[in-house]
């Protein structure tokens, strides 16, 4: 099982392919994110 890099929190290896930047690095989940900042990029690492 995958994890954020934020926070730490579990997600699933789908979630992380979907969401991850370029380098599979996940940097927000839905426990430290809202949905509008992760559909943003915020996940990406695209804005904080």
């Amino acid at each position: 099982m995958a994890k954020c890099e934020n926070c730490g929190g579990h997600v699933s290896d789908q979630y992380k392919l979907v969401f991850a930047d370029n380098q599979g690095t996940l940097h927000a989940c839905p426990h430290c994110r809202s949905q509008t900042d992760r559909y943003d990029g915020a996940t990406a690492g695209l804005n904080n």
